[in-house]
């Protein structure tokens, strides 16, 4: 079995993730490329378009977001993510149970003995009125019924797991702050979810599988865990083995993969990425040493801002007014400053409001 090295890998992912070369997709075709973008830093995704696509318009993204095309809610890891409104509801019931684990995991003391499906109905029963509400509103709705866990606890589990819901406009639009409110997806949509399938080969689960290879591949069934949350999707990775390849990774594990496929050439040059907090192409692996060194893994779940050099993780970044500042995790030569201050002027000028373009490097550890 072919082994690919980290590098190779690494080359895989960029092109899979639209951050090889930039696209020329529109923005629902590259959200949905993408199978969706991490999104509780409500800003972070437009960074994530603007460096993969070319000419990349925010206003697009906003404009899809208040016509419902893309949608915020919760779903891979019970994290906030945008999805295109077709995804959202074919895959939704396939992650019910995964979002309920997700949120006991984090107060199973609190909703010890309650009743989840009877909360879950008197959620249904309080938005059915169509009404946008916060999630403090919709858990002290139900407070009465339920005290003993608290605001919190019931508002987490009823928008986060057991009410499928949106997260409305004008939260997520560009340069707009706004607080947090929750409609039904069907409701928002105007359409159903497609109901949790019998069948045992799991279809539901091999469409997130050939999306997730499309987007993250080569890949083990861990990275793919970790991506979804959900348990390896083991039926639907069975149901779909006659029309994946295998390779092996250095450690030794199997990795699937498309045959068709971009698994570039590992000497393929690679250009200088700015990624927002909590990206993709960071997170969607158990193994991220593709890209990141292990040393610097938890920079990756801290919410902080990474810059790529020959596709790797080099320095972290963050934006003040008209100004980007990076900090390097490893020396940089002069052609590493030239090329990560060319493209940082680029996402400076983007990120101003006035269309400035400054950068300054910290020195190189």
């Amino acid at each position: 079995m072919t082994v690919l090295g980290t590098r190779a890998l690494g080359r895989a992912t960029l092109a899979r993730q639209l951050l090889l070369d930039r696209a020329d997709l529109p923005v629902l075709d590259a959200v949905t490329h993408l199978g969706g973008l991490q999104a509780q830093e409500p800003q972070e995704p437009f960074v994530g378009l603007w460096s993969r696509l070319r000419a990349f318009d925010p206003a697009t993204l906003s404009a899809l977001l208040t016509g419902r095309a893309v949608v915020r809610t919760h779903l891979m890891r019970r994290t906030v993510h945008l999805l295109g409104a077709d995804d959202v509801l074919a895959w939704r019931a396939r992650h019910d149970a995964m979002l309920r684990q997700r949120v006991l995991g984090t107060y199973r003391r609190e909703l010890a003995g309650t009743d989840l499906d009877e909360l879950a109905a008197a959620g249904r029963a309080v938005m059915a009125d169509g009404e946008p509400r916060s999630m403090g509103e919709l858990a002290r709705a139900v407070a009465e019924r339920w005290p003993q866990p608290g605001p919190r606890p019931l508002g987490e589990m009823l928008v986060a797991a057991l009410l499928p819901t949106a997260q409305l406009p004008p939260r997520g639009l560009w340069r707009t702050k706004a607080g947090v409110r929750y409609a039904m997806l069907s409701s928002w949509l105007g359409r159903e979810i497609d109901p949790p399938s019998a069948d045992p080969a799991d279809p539901v689960g091999q469409a997130l599988v050939r999306r997730y290879l499309a987007a993250y591949g080569p890949a083990a069934s861990a990275d793919l865990r970790a991506w979804c949350g959900l348990a390896g999707l083991p039926a639907a990775v069975a149901a779909l083995r006659g029309e994946l390849v295998t390779f092996r990774d250095e450690r030794g594990r199997e990795l699937l993969d498309l045959p068709d496929a971009p698994r570039p050439d590992p000497d393929t040059p690679a250009p200088v990425r700015f990624l927002p907090a909590f990206d993709n192409a960071v997170l969607g692996y158990h193994d991220r040493t593709r890209i990141i060194d292990d040393a610097h893994r938890g920079l990756s779940v801290a919410g902080t801002r990474v810059v790529l050099l020959d596709g790797r993780v080099a320095a972290t970044w963050t934006a003040e007014a008209d100004t980007v500042h990076v900090t390097p995790l490893r020396p940089f030569t002069r052609a590493d400053r030239d090329a990560v201050t060319e493209q940082g002027q680029a996402l400076a000028s983007f990120l101003s409001e006035h269309g400035r373009r400054r950068v300054r490097i910290a020195s190189s550890r």
